[in-house]
């Protein structure tokens, strides 16, 4: 559908076609209302125009079945409106529970791609075709936006904190790839491609693999450099808690809240560990910030996630 003219590019996902055809209902909507408006101007103007100088109008007493219906119907049309868009909202918010998860960092003017058999790109993204894919993001810098038009999805990318994306490739193909949020100089040389590929070919194309191996066992020699593993012990005789069976759980804090374990709060937990400390444990964690790259955090997030297929081990 008006894959031949330039202002629309092809519907290419999932949701493509859920966006399109609220968009092209509000452009119908608007189109009819502004013919509408501007007919009755027209009209109105030659019916009643005044002939007579001398001619006085008839006073209006007013109408309630007209307040009725120039309210009613408003109305009506705002609550289709809503409802259809927070229905897309919410399709689009949600990324189903099985996904593949690729992780992306932003920087200053590239982006970065790490899927979680450890193989990494920049400026391109290889993913199969008929997959739900779920993009893990964060920024080095500044606050980028990764905006892929053929699947008519978009998310801000933020330092300091992690955002997603979900789409589902419909058809095998190249498609662009750009930052749309300004956020330098040459903002608009960051670009890239999502290569979509038949579920066969990515396969073959990802057994190729990364000589360090996947993005956990990075992380899980990472935790080891980093001697996490002195207080983080499977057998809850370390100072800090068990992380085995840990990911996706509810703990609680010191402060009495409670929080779930997900990859803000692992990334919260390395760089500022005094923020939330858990509960039955002191906030002697030191503090990596400057010590680990954005890349690493990954590593080690995923590494975390990794442990949660392991039974977890009770601390108190």
């Amino acid at each position: 559908m008006w894959s031949g003219f330039p202002l629309f590019p092809e519907q290419a996902s999932t949701l493509a076609s859920e966006v399109d055809h609220l968009y092209f209902f509000l452009v119908a909507l608007t189109a009819f209302f502004s013919i509408l408006i501007a007919t009755l101007i027209v009209v109105f103007a030659i019916r009643y125009h005044r002939r007579n100088p001398a001619a006085v109008g008839a006073p209006i007493t007013g109408s309630l079945p007209l307040e009725l219906m120039w309210s009613i119907i408003p109305f009506g049309i705002s609550m289709v409106i809503f409802t259809w868009g927070a229905t897309v909202y919410f399709n689009m918010a949600r990324p189903p529970d099985e996904t593949l998860e690729i992780y992306s960092v932003g920087k200053r003017w590239m982006w970065k791609f790490q899927h979680i058999d450890g193989q990494r790109e920049i400026n391109e993204l290889h993913v199969p075709v008929g997959r739900p894919v779920k993009l893990i993001m964060t920024s080095e810098d500044v606050i980028h936006d990764v905006f892929v038009p053929a699947f008519r999805v978009k998310a801000d990318v933020i330092p300091g904190r992690y955002t997603n994306l979900w789409f589902q490739p419909t058809k095998p193909g190249r498609y662009h790839l750009f930052c749309a949020e300004y956020c330098g100089t040459r903002h608009s040389g960051m670009t890239g491609e999502v290569i979509v590929m038949e579920p066969s070919e990515f396969q073959t194309w990802l057994s190729g693999g990364a000589p360090e191996g996947s993005l956990a066992s990075a992380g899980a020699k990472l935790f080891q450099d980093l001697a996490c593993n002195t207080c983080h012990r499977p057998d809850a005789q370390g100072r800090g808690p068990v992380l085995e069976g840990l990911f996706g759980k509810t703990v609680q804090l010191q402060s009495g809240e409670t929080m779930t374990v997900d990859e803000a709060y692992v990334r919260e937990s390395i760089l500022n560990p005094a923020a939330k400390v858990a509960a039955g444990f002191q906030p002697i964690m030191p503090t990596f910030q400057g010590l680990v790259t954005e890349e690493q955090l990954l590593e080690l997030v995923e590494y975390v996630k990794s442990l949660q297929a392991l039974p977890q081990v009770q601390t108190r």
